[in-house]
């Protein structure tokens, strides 16, 4: 009985310490979007963080620790990696990076493309919005918690999200949206977070005030500016936008991205569309606007890169796309890995994860190879 009283003022007694930290939370200074960032991200706080008390907790801690324990086992399996073939076989970067089919993975365009000064991603999923952490019941904040690493469990495992699965967990709850992820993705990178605005494109591509949202017809946005250790600013855009031919005719987010000017692309985990005739706009756009392209076997077909435009080096292990995109498999691809000039890697991506089952295309542009010749680069169709 005395066991059981002291068990019950113990849980009061916390119930209303949580309680006195949300009504002090109430009247306090608003936390800044990087200390949400890292709060989301399970990652220590600025020193007088308003958001200080809510780390005390067992279900944050717990969070924490988990995100803690998820980041060291991809950063060793995938990203490290990743950054060393990125060092020795990508040429000088671009100051843009556009990543179509993305949804919120700034994980892997971070990996590829540390430097890009402009990240451009986009996919169905909404937008969302930065929680408001200070007014959020006890409850939900544990709950959206819990719904951030559910969101990230395919990403961090496989190396791609699921995109029916977090069409689900994106649309609803109390994070949702894809701000939530961008922001623990750019605080575990280490970023520091400037700002987050939203914004919306009309059909031109011409960026609206956020005031205009409701009036235009184009692409909803957001932007956010951030920081690396060295103080320079990098800026990430994501459109939630629809990048079938018909979508992007309407939704003025290619027209965007050539007021930008050259960038590199990445393409993984694209589920095949762009070797779709419905996805016309987005591939020409690529070929036409990249000075490399780093993808997948689910990004652009082989055949669309012209002998005289490209130079071409594999990486990996080619094998038939998984079951559900068996019609996708390409015999020229085949071809090219068969001539035995594929160079391994030790990373996983793409639908195929493993290692040892991974593929990936390195498209140089010509004129870039020739700015950054390496001594690499083969021709697809020299036998």
């Amino acid at each position: 009985m005395l066991t059981a009283f002291r068990t019950t003022r113990r849980a009061v007694l916390a119930g209303l310490l949580t309680l006195t930290a949300s009504a002090a939370s109430a009247g306090a200074e608003p936390a800044s979007v990087n200390d949400i960032a890292r709060f989301l991200a399970g990652l220590p706080l600025s020193a007088g963080s308003p958001l200080e008390p809510l780390t005390r907790g067992p279900g944050w801690q717990r969070h924490a620790a988990q995100l803690d324990a998820a980041w060291k086992e991809i950063e060793q399996r995938q990203l490290g990696r990743i950054r060393v073939w990125a060092a020795r076989y990508l040429p000088e970067p671009q100051p843009v990076l556009f990543y179509m089919f993305s949804g919120p993975d700034f994980l892997y365009a971070n990996a590829f493309y540390p430097s890009a000064s402009t990240y451009v991603l986009s996919g169905l999923e909404p937008v969302g919005n930065v929680p408001e952490l200070m007014s959020l019941p006890h409850g939900s904040m544990l709950r959206g918690l819990n719904q951030i690493r559910e969101s990230l469990a395919t990403v961090l495992s496989f190396s791609f999200f699921i995109t029916e699965d977090m069409k689900a967990k994106l649309n609803a709850g109390e994070f949702a949206g894809t701000l939530p992820i961008l922001h623990v993705f750019l605080a575990r990178a280490g970023k520091t977070i400037r700002e987050t605005s939203f914004l919306r494109l009309d059909k031109e591509g011409v960026e609206l005030p956020v005031s205009s949202r409701a009036a235009a017809s184009g692409a909803n946005g957001a932007r956010i500016t951030f920081s690396d250790g060295d103080g320079r600013t990098q800026t990430l855009y994501y459109f939630s936008t629809d990048l079938s031919d018909g979508g992007v005719r309407q939704s003025g987010f290619l027209k965007f991205c050539e007021r930008l000017g050259t960038g590199d692309g990445l393409i993984k985990s694209a589920s095949y569309l762009l070797h779709l005739g419905s996805f016309s706009k987005v591939r020409e756009f690529l070929l036409a606007n990249s000075a490399t392209i780093v993808q997948d076997d689910s990004g652009i077909p082989i055949r669309y890169f012209a002998a005289d435009r490209w130079a071409l080096q594999v990486f990996g292990t080619y094998r038939a796309p998984i079951s559900i995109f068996s019609q996708h498999r390409q015999e020229a691809l085949a071809k090219l890995f068969r001539k035995g000039e594929a160079t391994p890697i030790d990373f996983g991506i793409g639908y195929r994860w493993r290692p040892h089952e991974a593929n990936l295309l390195l498209a140089v542009r010509r004129q870039a190879r020739a700015d950054n010749d390496r001594g690499w680069g083969i021709d697809p169709w020299k036998d």
